[in-house]
């Protein structure tokens, strides 16, 4: 779990939720859903008042440019939430280390933020805890670019091969009639 509790302090907690993929449906996605569950558990276990969910479905972690992670931003600089909260360093923004160094090390410390990612044990008051986070945040960027790799390459097969769908899912008509003409009976 989080890093050691050494304060009463009570929190005013923005929690951040974010998938890379929307899962195909017009709700919000069921990793989102799960997310917001075990972060929603966590602060009221802590006695925390949640002043804000911020959830990016469907955006990228390789970039900050995320509405609700713009409003989080935001909402720090007004003073409404003195602690963010994920599930992992990776929702946050992981695969981007250099960025992700620069929140957690220079803009949440600027504004008196505290920030915990609850499954990865990272907690800013926490400081021994903190000494492994780099290295966690690098991590987390080399594996979103094997798997860009692996997920190029397989289109790339997919193309070469001729003729194989490469979308998602395949076209009604697909579905409905088969792809190439059936003799008449007549004939």
């Amino acid at each position: 779990m989080a890093g050691i509790r050494t304060e009463n302090k009570i929190y005013e907690v923005g929690i951040y939720c974010r998938l890379s993929k929307d899962d195909g449906t017009d709700n919000e996605s069921a990793s989102i859903a799960t997310q917001k569950s075990i972060l929603t558990d966590y602060v009221k276990r802590q006695g925390w008042h949640l002043a804000k969910t911020y959830v990016d479905d469907g955006y990228s972690g390789t970039n900050f440019q995320r509405p609700s992670f713009q409003n989080m931003i935001k909402d720090i600089e007004n003073g409404l939430i003195n602690c963010v909260i994920t599930k992992d360093l990776s929702r946050l923004g992981g695969r981007n280390y250099l960025d992700c160094g620069l929140y957690l090390e220079v803009f949440f410390p600027e504004h008196n933020v505290r920030y915990i990612a609850v499954n990865d044990g990272v907690d800013t008051l926490n400081k021994s805890a903190m000494d492994i986070t780099p290295f966690r945040n690098i991590l987390n960027e080399m594996y979103s670019a094997d798997v860009s790799v692996k997920i190029k390459s397989a289109y790339r097969a997919r193309f070469q091969q001729g003729g194989k769908f490469m979308g998602t899912t395949a076209p009604l008509w697909l579905c409905q009639r088969p792809c190439r003409p059936q003799p008449s009976a007549d004939r």
